[in-house]
């Protein structure tokens, strides 16, 4: 299932690939949430959510992630976007902070990430990134 992640106030759109072959339970409650309504924060060069509407447990949880991984992590209840390495990571290996449950991927990534991620963190710090998965 294609959803779109807006980004309205940095003019931009992620289109995520969601996937129910890893977590189908959390897969099928984002499904029927849309659309999501939040903020985004940056924590390295992961993207997670304000904790969404969505409650759901670790579902075949993981602690490493790949790049461009989109995942639900069940303890802040957040969406993750994972565009490279979080202050956790070592080498090549992408860590969030705790287990998260994988529920798709980022198909069309930006061309200038590095540009993107400081786009989304100067908006961030004037006011929390508004954002809608839809």
């Amino acid at each position: 299932m294609k959803v779109i992640l807006d980004l309205p106030a940095i003019s931009a759109g992620v289109v995520i690939e969601l996937d129910g072959s890893w977590s189908p339970a959390t897969v099928n409650a984002i499904a029927a949430s849309l659309p999501i309504k939040i903020k985004i924060e940056r924590w390295g060069d992961e993207l997670y959510s304000e904790p969404t509407p969505i409650r759901i447990g670790e579902e075949n949880a993981v602690r490493e992630v790949e790049l461009f991984d989109v995942a639900y992590w069940p303890s802040g209840r957040a969406l993750c976007f994972f565009y490279g390495p979080t202050p956790l990571s070592s080498g090549k290996k992408i860590l969030p902070y705790s287990p998260v449950n994988l529920v798709g991927k980022i198909k069309e990534p930006p061309r200038d990430i590095a540009s993107f991620l400081q786009a989304v963190q100067e908006t961030h710090i004037k006011n929390r990134l508004p954002a809608v998965l839809r």
